[in-house]
């Protein structure tokens, strides 16, 4: 199917702004990155309550929806391959999914890469949902009621709380959100040609978020790549899947896999957009639907615990 024309506007602003952000020093990078949400989001909608907090060392932010119910907390880690993105670049995301899902959500700001490679990342989102789930009581939040979620690289991390979970090494989450998510790193590259150009992330810009995330570490690792590890036992889980996408084949295993486990998942594929375009809803009209979307399925998924 054709590229949605939304999405290819976008597309074509990227390709107008001349060097990829790949290219660009990290620190660079992230306030370009985080300058973005001026021109790729809409204004952040008003919450209930918004606070940071300081979650044994990592920095969080919570939200709670307008119309919150009582004990509903998602954990929600941030995209940007590892290397880029933090609380300011999510805000708008995370202040749509309280208010559309009716929870609270807390963002880790978890450490980046390459200055701290894996398992850094997942390190800092392991400590955050411990901490929550200790401090619960005080943030108005069930731990029996903690749900974990994020995009691309945040998908990453929440598929990785999942399964951390399941084995008792982390408070085991209820549900697990993955948008566009990574899943394998060790895989080989996805149709290279097709991801060379023209898309919001690129084959190329892939493989650097990966060399600087894993550094010198075995990429198949599990907490690196998901896919690799056993999945039977893991909390049930909603995977969103874009068409334009290099991640997009190995969401779609992950979904097949969790599915050949005996995992409850549901699958949302969209085949006409591009990565990151849920973070991109000042132009891409289809980010409110997906939200929306994934929003529903974590409701649903608290009324069925």
């Amino acid at each position: 199917m054709a590229m949605d024309p939304d999405a290819k506007r976008v597309c074509d602003l990227i390709a107008l702004a001349g060097k990829p952000i790949t290219d660009m020093p990290p620190a660079v990078a992230r306030l370009n990155y985080r300058n973005q949400r001026r021109i790729m989001q809409l204004p952040p909608q008003p919450v209930a309550e918004w606070r940071d907090l300081d979650g044994a060392g990592v920095p969080l932010r919570l939200y709670r929806g307008m119309t919150a119910q009582p004990g509903r907390c998602l954990l929600f880690c941030h995209g940007g391959g590892w290397v880029i993105g933090d609380l300011e670049s999510h805000d708008g995301v995370c202040r749509q999914l309280a208010n559309l899902a009716g929870c609270t959500v807390i963002a880790v700001d978890y450490r980046l890469a390459p200055e701290h490679p894996f398992p850094a990342a997942v390190d800092d989102a392991a400590a955050a949902l411990r901490w929550v789930a200790a401090h619960a009581a005080e943030l108005g939040v069930d731990p029996g009621l903690l749900a974990v979620g994020g995009d691309s690289a945040g998908g990453n991390l929440a598929a990785v709380l999942a399964l951390m979970g399941r084995d008792g090494t982390v408070p085991a989450p209820c549900f697990q959100m993955l948008i566009y998510p990574v899943t394998d790193l060790a895989g080989a590259a996805p149709e290279p040609d097709r991801f060379a150009d023209g898309v919001t992330l690129t084959t190329a810009a892939m493989r650097s978020f990966r060399d600087q995330y894993i550094g010198s570490a075995d990429a198949a690792d599990w907490r690196a790549s998901p896919l690799r590890a056993r999945l039977a036992g893991t909390a049930p889980a909603f995977v969103l899947t874009a068409g334009y996408d290099p991640l997009c084949a190995e969401g779609i295993a992950y979904v097949e896999r969790l599915d050949a486990a005996g995992v409850a998942v549901s699958h949302f594929h969209m085949p006409t957009q591009v990565h990151g375009f849920v973070t991109m809803g000042r132009i891409i009209r289809a980010a409110d639907t997906a939200l929306e979307i994934a929003a529903a399925t974590l409701r649903h998924a608290w009324r069925t615990v």
